[in-house]
Order: C-alpha cells, then sequence, then structure tokens
C-alpha cells in the first residue's frame, strides 16, 4: 500500500488537495530514464466538462462533447477500479480508487463515500457519494458517464467538494473488477480453511510456531491456532487505544514485531504463542513504521516519517532490540512526496528497498552499521513497493512489483546493482494492482488485490509463466468497493505445506497446493 499515514481503510497517499485523501498519485519527480512506467498519459479519459453551478450536482457537467448513447451497456452492479486525471497547476495528477455500486440492496460506495444520489439509465450514468469528517467536513465527490469505450468500461468527468467549495475537478476511468472469462475460481490452489477477522481490515500474516499473527488495520493482532489448518481457532487479540495503524508483522525467536504508525516496531514476546505479551517498543521517540523484516540478526522498519528511512536494528537478543544505523535512499535524507520506503528484504549482504517513487534501491549491508547505496531503478511514474530476490547461478534476480493502476511485476537483473537491467515482466488486469509476493525456491507468490493469490514459475525468470491461482475477491463481501486497495494483500508460505494469505474482507485464508 502506498505511503504516508491515514487513519482510513487501506494506508493511501494524500493526492494535492485534502479533498482526495483516498487516492495515490505519483510521486512529483523527475521522469525515470530507466524504464517504462505503468502506465502512459494521454490526456484527459474524456471530454465533459464542468458548467457554472451548484457543487457536485448533476446539472454542473457539461456533456455536450460526449456520446451518452453508448451508456446503455453500462453494468451498475459489482465493484469497480477508478483512475483520476485532474491537474495540479498545469502538471497532470493521477490517482487509484474504488466504486463499489450495487442495485440488489447493497451499500453502494463512491471510495469511503456512501453513494446518496444516482441517476442510471440508457444515456446517464451519475452518481454523487459523500462523507462527513471526524473534523466534521462535508466532502463530495460526483461521478457522470460520458461514454463507454468498452465492456465494463466507463469514462467520464468527477467532481469534488468540500463544505460546498469545489476542490478538485477532472476526468476518470473505470473498469468494472470481475474474473477473466472463463476463469474458475481456483486451479492449482484448494481452499483449507477461511477464518474471519471480526473488526478491522486484515493486512498481513506471519505464521510461526503452529501460530498465525494477523494484523488489521483498525482492531490490532489476531493470534490464530493453525496446527489444525483446517480448522483454525482465534486465541487472542490485542489493540491499544489510540494506536489502530498495524501494517506489518514479523517474527524471530521469541519475539513478534509489529509495525505501527504511532509507536514504531512494537514488541511482543510470544514464548507461550498463544498469548503474546507486550514488552516494548522501539525506537525511543516512535516513528511511523509501515512493514518490518528480518534477516539473520538483523530488524529492518521502514519508517517513512519523520525521515523516510530504513531503521536497522541489532535483534541478537530478540526481546531487546538495538538501533544500529539508518538508510536512506540518496537525494532524500528529509521525506519527499511519494519518496518514503515502502518494504525490504535482504539477500546476500545487500538490502533491497522499494522506495516508492524514489524507486527500488539496493544497499550494501556488508557494514550493518554503515548502509551504502549501490544503486537504484526507476521507471517513470515509480510507485515500487514490494520485491522478491533470487540467486541463478551467477545472477541475483528481482522481481519488483509496483502498486498503482496498471501495476505489474517487473524482472530485474540486480547481479551488477550500479547497472540494474529489466529483463522481463508479467501482468494481469491493467485494473488491479499487485501487493505483496514471496520468493520459494522458483514459485512465486504474489497477493494481487482483486486479482487473489497468483503462483508464477519463475524457472527461467526473463518469462514469469501462471501455474496456479485462487480468487480470494467476491464483490458480495462486506466491505468492497470502499478501496482500490482490496482483496488479496499478505501472503506467507512458510514451508509446512500451506499458503496463507490475508483478503480485505474475508480475513484469514489457508490453502494447499496438490
Amino acid at each position: 500500500m502506498p505511503l504516508i499515514r491515514l487513519r482510513v481503510l487501506l494506508l493511501v497517499l494524500p493526492l494535492a488537495l485534502s479533498a482526495c485523501k483516498d487516492e495515490a498519485p505519483p510521486p512529483l519527480l523527475p521522469e525515470a530514464p530507466e524504464g517504462p512506467g505503468n502506465w502512459e498519459d494521454t490526456g484527459p479519459f474524456a471530454t465533459c466538462a464542468l458548467k457554472e453551478g451548484a457543487c457536485g450536482e448533476r446539472a454542473t457537467f457539461d456533456l455536450s462533447q460526449c456520446a451518452p448513447d453508448t451508456l446503455s451497456g453500462f453494468n451498475p452492479d459489482g465493484v469497480y477500479s477508478v483512475q483520476l486525471r485532474y491537474l495540479r497547476g498545469s502538471t497532470p495528477v493521477f490517482g487509484a480508487t474504488a466504486m463499489g455500486l450495487s442495485t440488489t440492496g447493497a451499500e453502494q460506495w463512491l471510495a469511503r463515500r456512501k453513494v446518496v444520489s444516482q441517476q442510471v439509465g440508457p444515456t446517464t450514468v451519475f452518481y454523487r457519494g459523500e462523507e462527513t469528517t471526524s473534523e466534521g467536513e462535508l466532502r463530495v465527490r460526483s461521478y457522470l458517464g460520458c461514454r463507454m469505450p468498452g465492456a465494463d468500461h466507463l469514462v467520464g468527468c468527477f467532481d469534488e467538494c468540500i463544505n460546498g467549495e469545489r476542490a478538485v475537478r477532472g476526468s476518470f476511468q473505470a473498469q468494472r473488477v470481475a474474473p477473466a472469462a472463463a476463469e474458475a475460481e481456483s486451479a492449482g490452489l484448494a481452499l483449507v480453511s477461511e477464518a474471519k477477522v471480526a473488526l478491522g481490515v486484515p493486512v498481513d500474516v506471519y505464521v510461526t510456531k503452529g501460530h498465525a499473527y494477523v494484523v488489521s488495520l483498525g482492531s490490532g493482532l489476531h493470534v490464530f491456532d493453525v496446527r489444525d489448518a483446517a480448522h483454525p481457532v482465534e486465541k487472542a487479540t490485542l489493540h491499544y487505544p489510540r494506536d489502530n495503524y498495524w501494517n506489518g508483522v514479523w517474527a524471530h525467536g521469541d519475539a513478534l514485531y509489529v509495525a505501527s504508525a504511532d509507536r514504531g516496531v512494537v514488541v511482543f514476546d510470544i514464548s507461550a504463542p498463544a498469548a503474546p505479551v507486550l514488552v516494548r517498543s522501539v525506537p525511543s521517540i516512535p516513528p511511523n513504521v509501515h512493514t518490518v523484516f528480518v534477516s539473520g540478526n538483523l530488524l529492518y522498519a521502514a519508517a517513512q516519517e519523520p525521515d523516510a528511512a530504513v531503521l536497522v536494528f541489532d535483534v541478537t537478543k530478540p526481546l531487546e532490540p538495538v538501533l544500529i544505523s539508518k538508510f536512506q535512499a540518496q537525494g532524500y535524507s528529509v521525506p519527499r512526496e511519494g519518496s518514503g520506503p515502502h518494504d525490504m528484504l535482504a539477500f546476500e549482504d545487500r538490502l533491497y528497498v522499494n522506495f516508492w517513487g524514489a524507486g527500488y534501491v539496493v544497499a550494501s549491508m556488508e557494514h550493518p552499521d554503515a548502509p551504502r547505496e549501490l544503486g537504484r531503478y526507476r521507471y517513470q511514474h515509480a510507485t515500487s513497493h514490494a520485491s522478491a530476490v533470487g540467486r541463478y547461478g551467477d545472477r541475483v534476480i528481482a522481481f519488483e512489483g509496483s502498486e498503482d493502476w496498471g501495476a505489474h511485476l517487473r524482472v530485474l537483473d540486480v547481479t551488477d546493482p550500479g547497472d540494474i537491467r529489466r529483463i522481463g515482466e508479467w501482468r494481469l488486469y491493467e485494473h488491479v494492482s499487485i501487493h505483496n509476493m514471496v520468493l520459494v525456491g522458483t514459485r512465486l507468490y504474489v497477493a494481487h488485490y482483486q486479482g487473489g493469490v497468483r503462483v508464477l514459475d519463475v524457472s527461467v525468470p526473463e518469462t514469469p509463466r501462471q501455474v496456479a491461482h485462487f480468487n480470494t475477491f467476491r464483490a458480495s463481501d462486506a466491505g468492497r468497493g470502499t478501496s482500490f486497495y482490496d482483496g488479496a494483500i499478505g501472503i506467507r508460505v512458510p514451508g509446512d505445506g500451506y499458503v496463507y494469505t490475508v483478503d480485505s474482507s474475508r480475513g484469514l485464508l489457508i490453502l494447499r497446493e496438490p
């Protein structure tokens, strides 16, 4: 998920104006020469415009240049991924969000805004959503369809208002989220069990000591006994007031580390696996930590605020982490919009960091107390989010995933970090993003949001090939359509014969490969 802490359904970047907090724009950084981005800007998505008049009202949209006769095929049921385009000064800015629509009685959503008005007919597609923030602001967004370029693909204009005043106007494209034609619910993966997380939005999982530790935005840490994988049992839930943004989790020995936006790294003693005990939080001045990763006796924490750095801890004593250094991408000693560390992993004395807009950055960890940048790979509109790294003979190969509309897997030869080369790629759906991934041998397990779990054979890294999948996403599940970042989000393959994933609505799913 994108950076900067927000107490919303999932972590998302603010747009230029606070009216659009639930979308993630690309950073304001120079175009990158190393490789193509997720998408290209070909101009506004639609030719409709806004006239003078009350903000967000149907009558303020000018459709004189549109083709409303094409709207008769619009399907108002289901979830749509949405890409927004508007101008910040003269610079185009993009964001990704969602619409959860239905004519069957379910609640309808425009991102976090509940639909309060709609007109859907053969020549009109109009939705108006409202949200009252905790600060008492009334935020309204309205979408008006202009034409349909293809099946389940709507383009048009949007209007964003705060307390009746226009804040943002622009165009959008929306694509209905659905499995590929004739694709079965699963192939090569079987569902063993499913355990609902009662509150919040589950986002990550770590499995150790026969237990699955699930962190959930808004409801803390949920502990499941999974020794009988077919019948997981929730044993404990830990939550702390005013600390409700726990986004990542990892274990080392008897220590469990949780990434917290308020407390930094929260350390639990799990010597009794079903009953974690809070030990401490580190460092002493808590930063906003988004994810954690352990390799050997080093714990890495992606601290997006206050200084956009990866914190490096010595965990020789697992319950007593000691901060020994920080690593920042060159040129980013202070946070810049869209430039903080998102996720990271260590492999063969090197640290690989997804620095979002700053790109995919490689550092030497020969001296953990003094990490040193070795090189980076950037692409246009970079949203570098997660990766997996492995050795292929005399080559070191990284599988890098972005998180955005058009996000896909890039295969990079990182043998020489000073000369990183893109050697392959793999794409699923343009409107569905990758989230996390795990490499086990020559199989890459991908949590692909609304695309569910995808398993790729990467024995020939230049040409990843899908060999299994499980569609976790069902549009009818509660909470669908409130965020672009929805579906299969966290994944672990601990080597016990199962694949553990968390879905933002369904909770913990345990899968088995035949």
